[in-house]
């Protein structure tokens, strides 16, 4: 067991007798100006070393490593730890203040899925928490009607946060093993979807038409209208021919189009990978960029409504899945989700003839084995690609829209021989 001085300038941690750091701070001004923390260091039986900051007192470090002194010798193993006292609500403050959490994109999931772990672990002392206590809280969430997905991701973020709990030395490996060994409720790929947009799906929802009726004073009214409003028209576009997700959509600003180029350059903090990100525009996509207005003087957001940022989706897309005769939710038989058009762009771009470097590249997707290292996807590259998939997507809608057009003049001549 040993105290030691952490230097205020490079943080070493170190003994101490001495008087000079490496870095050239004085450790002895430092100490007299009460500017040194000190730590105790002491082994766990096994050999797992743990430190612990004091505080700035060198007679309350004396004080710390005679008490765990005393505790090793007694056999207290676990009061040496320190998930002895600390309870699940004060190791989840802990986590969702660090400053890498908080920069996550999924931060408010996170903090969503572990609120909902204080409401049942939140008062009970982090080493006490079991696997078959962590196997009832299963059970429980299910009961209450959520989804297998939802709770192992819950239980993912919690088995996260103890992770990091433990490199950090705040909670032992008895803690850890705890949560590791609660396995999943769904088997890896179980609940992927498989649902995607077709075609005359998609032209539907930008071309459609639908037939509104409403009452006024008892008076019937009806009006032909767009399936989907110039804001989602707009959006559905970009992403159908780009494979943006929603996030990214409604983040994007004037600033991220290069138009000297053709493409869109999305920086690292936007995605969800945290890499930047280069998509090439194709000429569906540069229409829709070419005449949206930019007249808003306290924002650069690319999509709005009304003036202002688009905020959500969720509503707008709904009710132009039902204006369309669309089934649309995931829990719906046959439901589609705005998350599924970014699956139908890289099945399209596959159906394309696009190699799947090019694919995963415009999609952000992490290139895997040797090909992360040695293929190095240039502009050029990319855009060969999207010039492949929209040759394809525009032959696709040709052959549609010759079917319909046949559809229609079968139906004229059968209503004029009636």
């Amino acid at each position: 067991m040993a105290i030691l001085a952490e230097c205020p300038i490079c943080h070493r941690k170190q003994s101490t007798k001495n008087k000079v750091c490496k870095c050239g701070e004085s450790l002895d001004k430092t100490k007299r100006g009460k500017r040194v923390n000190y730590w105790i260091s002491y082994r766990l039986p096994g050999g797992k070393q743990r430190r612990e900051v004091v505080g700035k007192s060198i007679e309350k470090a004396r004080d710390a490593i005679g008490k765990r002194r005393g505790q090793k010798r007694e056999g207290r193993i676990f009061d040496m730890l320190p998930e002895s006292k600390m309870t699940f609500s004060e190791l989840a403050e802990w986590y969702l203040n660090l400053k890498s959490v908080k920069k996550l994109a999924s931060y408010e999931r996170v903090k969503g899925c572990i609120v909902n772990f204080n409401e049942v672990f939140g008062t009970w002392v982090v080493g006490t928490i079991k696997s078959e206590n962590l196997e009832d809280y299963q059970d429980k969430r299910e009961a209450e009607g959520k989804a297998m997905a939802t709770i192992d991701m819950e239980l993912s973020v919690v088995q996260t946060m103890v992770t990091k709990a433990f490199d950090n030395d705040r909670v032992d490996g008895r803690v850890l093993k705890a949560f590791r060994k609660v396995k999943k409720l769904l088997e890896k790929g179980a609940n992927a979807r498989d649902r995607e947009m077709t075609i005359e799906e998609y032209l539907q929802l930008i071309e459609g038409k639908y037939v509104a009726r409403w009452k006024i004073r008892g008076i019937a009214k009806r009006e032909v209208k767009d399936v989907s409003p110039p804001h989602l028209r707009s959006l559905l576009i970009v992403a159908y021919h780009t494979g943006m997700r929603k996030g990214e959509l409604l983040g994007l600003r004037w600033s991220h189009i290069d138009r000297e180029k053709g493409f869109i350059r999305l920086p690292a903090e936007m995605n969800k990978e945290r890499k930047p990100k280069s998509i090439p525009i194709n000429h569906h996509v540069e229409r829709v960029l070419a005449a949206l207005p930019r007249r808003a003087l306290h924002h650069d957001f690319v999509f709005t409504y009304k003036g202002e940022p688009i905020g959500k989706l969720r509503r707008s897309f709904e009710n132009a899945c039902k204006n369309a005769g669309i089934p649309y939710g995931q829990k719906v038989e046959g439901g589609i989700r705005f998350h599924d058009i970014r699956t139908t762009f890289k099945t399209n771009m596959a159906r394309a003839g696009v190699d799947k470097v090019w694919r995963d590249t415009i999609l952000g997707h992490s290139l895997k084995g040797m090909d992360a290292y040695y293929i190095k996807p240039t502009d050029r590259d990319l855009q060969a690609a999207m010039d492949r998939f929209t040759t394809w997507y525009d032959d696709q809608v040709g052959n549609v829209d010759q079917t319909l057009t046949k559809h229609q003049t079968a139906g004229n001549q059968s209503k004029l021989s009636a």
